[in-house]
């Protein structure tokens, strides 16, 4: 009994260690960056609904950070190999003129908050319009191109 105990454990080690996937894979890495976007993008949401407190400094911060982010995931997006997984749509790759249109929307929007975010003193009322264009930009693109 104990042996096959042992066996079982060996063989559901072996197989959990097959459903690991590249770390440097394009999803893997796509997936990382716009997980880093949405927890950018919740604190500077958070700090403007006062769900956090508003800090002119980490805002400024997090609005940089942000606008360098949504630069960098669209070269993770090559047409997947067979069997890979993505949670993105196989119209991304059909459609790649609209993908593109609306990244580079993306990059607006996170630029012109940064830019805003650059001017002295912040304010919260100033801010809202760029983080609301922001937010509408991420949304246009998942209805179009995620699966949820």
């Amino acid at each position: 009994m104990y042996k096959r105990f042992i066996a079982m454990l060996c063989v559901a080690a072996v197989l959990c260690g097959c459903e690991r996937s590249d770390p440097n894979s394009p999803l893997n890495l796509r997936k990382t960056i716009f997980k880093d976007m949405l927890r950018a993008s919740e604190q500077l949401g958070g700090m403007l609904r006062g769900r956090v407190a508003f800090d002119e400094h980490a805002f400024a911060e997090g609005a940089s950070r942000l606008d360098a982010l949504a630069r960098r995931p669209w070269q993770h997006f090559p047409v997947p190999a067979e069997g890979e997984r993505s949670n993105a749509q196989p119209a991304v790759w059909q459609r790649q003129a609209r993908f593109e249109d609306l990244a580079g929307q993306l990059e607006v929007a996170t630029a012109a908050l940064h830019g805003q975010s650059q001017r002295r003193p912040l304010r919260a009322s100033d801010l809202q319009g760029p983080m609301d264009a922001v937010e509408q930009a991420c949304t246009a693109c998942h209805r179009e191109f995620r699966n949820h």
